[in-house]
């Protein structure tokens, strides 16, 4: 299937799109992206693209739930009992995925099923995961993520920010790492979320077709040039892919070395005070979002330019606003923000 897909860094403008994602696949723990926009501004298909340029992951070989070895405390259940044992866990690198929930998906297609008849005959648990245990250390994609049933997006933001997909039936449990990004796109024209699962997305961006007629000449351009080669257009393309590839394991792998200075929280804490952001979710995702911002440059250490990047992708969709009022991200609010420190 990747093979058919058009390419993510041949997409046409909508950097801020593509930036909010690379950010999250350098760091998930930015919490997901909600990517709001009209009908034909490539939402889905940059998402489905991503697929290109996903970096490798270490997995344990033959895991239902796609273990990370390095990380033993994470483990499910059925990996931990293998160490407890001096199993040896034999690992595997593979890419990670891009995952589609439909919008048909019940609670227990999402989190799994445990079978009570086989528990109550032979006292064993046996579980059927769901799209969640597939979801495990890769990318997780709701197209019209507004129609999808309120009770099912808790269900996902909560095992998102948890790490842990919790089920339970007739007083038997079980639970599972679910560590993914969540990746969410909609038309406002059918509907918005509500202001509480906003929130809960780290990043939010609102895209909208380039009126410039040479940007869109370029669109359809290379489009048509797809589709009228896709296998040739693919290969033109595949160096770029890799670089783009390149860049994003380098910045995965050195994340942690990025240091952010006082000077840095004394703007990150006085930006969302200047813009009334409740909560303290904002700050630390801010944080996270220019530390991956700079990991993904290159640079050991957080600068003010980061923030300038990433503030509007953090704070737009966190601002209070009336009903039936669009919140505005003003950029000479946050220069004055950053300008004051």
């Amino acid at each position: 299937m990747e093979k058919t897909l058009f390419p993510f860094v041949s997409i046409v403008g909508q950097e801020d799109m593509k930036r909010a994602l690379i950010l999250n696949i350098i760091d998930p723990s930015i919490g997901g992206v909600l990517i709001k926009g009209e009908k034909g501004t490539a939402k889905s298909t940059t998402v489905r693209s991503l697929v290109q340029i996903l970096p490798e992951v270490e997995v344990v070989k033959g895991c239902r739930f796609n273990c990370n070895p390095n990380r033993p405390e994470a483990c499910c259940s059925e990996c931990s009992d293998r160490m407890a044992s001096n199993e040896p866990l034999e690992s595997e690198k593979r890419r990670m995925v891009v995952v589609e929930l439909p919008l048909s998906a019940t609670e227990d297609r999402v989190s799994g099923t445990l079978d009570i008849e086989h528990i109550l005959k032979t006292g064993e648990r046996r579980f059927e995961p769901g799209v969640l245990a597939q979801a495990n250390g890769n990318l997780l994609y709701i197209d019209e993520v507004n129609l999808l049933d309120d009770h099912i997006v808790d269900l996902l933001l909560d095992s998102a920010a948890m790490g842990i997909n919790y089920v339970e039936r007739e007083g038997v449990s079980f639970s599972h790492p679910s560590r993914f990004i969540l990746v969410g796109t909609m038309n406002p024209e059918e509907g918005d979320l509500r202001p509480q699962l906003l929130d809960r997305f780290g990043l939010s961006v609102d895209v909208k077709g380039d009126r410039d007629p040479a940007i869109r000449k370029e669109v359809v351009k290379r489009r048509i040039a797809f589709e009228d080669d896709p296998r040739g257009y693919l290969e033109s393309c595949e160096g770029e892919s890799e670089s783009m590839r390149e860049s994003i394991m380098f910045a995965r792998k050195h994340l942690k070395e990025v240091q952010v200075g006082d000077e840095i929280y004394d703007a990150i804490v006085n930006i969302t005070s200047h813009f009334e952001i409740d909560g303290h979710r904002a700050d630390i995702t801010l944080m996270r979002a220019a530390k991956a911002n700079a990991a993904f440059n290159r640079r050991d250490t957080v600068i003010k330019n980061d923030l300038r990047d990433v503030a509007h992708l953090v704070l737009a969709h966190r601002m209070r606003r009336r009903p039936f009022e669009e919140s505005v991200f003003d950029e000479e609010e946050l220069e004055s923000c950053l300008n004051g420190i």
